[in-house]
């Protein structure tokens, strides 16, 4: 959510944590200061996180706010899959965003990525960070950073060139059929709803094969691999197709299914195949199921 104030003459010199607490019901000052901090103020189009910051007539100020907890994420050891001074994989929890958004820059996976390797004594140079691929922020996951100019241009290579194998878990409603399948279509992004959606032509070409691996006929785990990466390709696919994943109220999945409820859509991208960008040594990445998604169907 988003409101947007405009500051007037009577505002000048105002602090900006003082400016928004007058204005926002319900909301402490404290909690308005930890929003600043998180990045979700913006003033004239651009995003600030200084607290005391002192106002002028005539700006604009935004206030972003999302779901996520005012506390900043940060990344576990556990969470590290796999890490050189060239590349490093995470785990990703769901409800985490991987990159910067307009509620929040502080606590993205990408920050918390540079807070973490600030803390590493291997990085006298200047810290760069190579972000070749998206989860969306209710998907988990493996997910690979390059942390070395040597691997940017290698790792972006292949992850566009469909080189990379990305191989995720889904819980769906439904049994597919057949229970080795592809699906196969254009995909377009709704003006209206923001939703991606397949269309006769003018899209762009989504590859998906799926695998049913444990059933009971109302809910299904597959394994799905991605040939192509457009944005929700798997979500949309699969909900065209009559099996939208557990939990993806926006395409048409179920919050709850046999007596299980479903906070987030039940996607997990369970394993990475790829060649080291610098090494040339093959490499295999996998992330474990998480606790959300294993219901134990029988």
């Amino acid at each position: 959510m988003v409101e947007r104030f405009t500051t007037t003459a009577e505002d000048k010199g105002q602090r900006l944590d003082i400016f928004l607490s007058a204005r926002v019901g319900g909301t402490s000052r404290t909690t308005l200061r930890r929003i600043i901090d998180l990045g979700g103020v913006h003033l004239d189009g651009r995003r600030v996180r200084k607290t005391g910051l002192v106002l002028e007539p005539g700006q604009h100020i935004e206030l972003h706010r999302d779901r996520g907890p005012l506390d900043p994420y940060r990344i576990a050891d556990a969470e590290v899959l796999f890490e050189d001074a060239y590349l490093i994989a995470i785990n990703k929890a769901a409800g985490i965003e991987t990159q910067p958004t307009p509620a929040r820059y502080k606590g993205t996976l990408y920050e918390a990525l540079q807070v973490r390797l600030k803390r590493d004594k291997r990085f006298g140079r200047r810290l760069e960070i190579g972000m070749a691929q998206r989860l969306d922020r209710d998907t988990s996951g493996v997910i690979v950073f390059s942390i070395h100019p040597r691997a940017h241009k290698g790792l972006t290579e292949q992850i566009g060139s469909r080189s990379a194998r990305k191989h995720y878990l889904a819980l769906v409603q439904g049994c597919p059929e057949p229970a080795i399948g592809s699906c196969r279509s254009q995909l377009i992004r709704d003006r209206r709803s923001g939703l991606m959606r397949s269309t006769a032509s003018g899209g762009r070409e989504a590859l998906t094969h799926y695998r049913v691996l444990r059933t009971n006929q109302r809910l299904s785990l597959l394994q799905v691999e991605l040939v192509t990466g457009r944005t929700h390709q798997i979500r949309a696919q699969l909900a065209e197709a009559g099996y939208p994943l557990l939990g993806d109220v926006r395409y048409g999945g179920p919050g709850e299914l046999d007596g299980h409820r479903f906070a987030r859509q039940c996607l997990h991208s369970r394993r990475l195949e790829l060649t080291h960008p610098v090494s040339r040594a093959p490499l295999l990445i996998e992330a474990p199921l998480p606790a959300d998604m294993d219901i134990g169907i029988d």
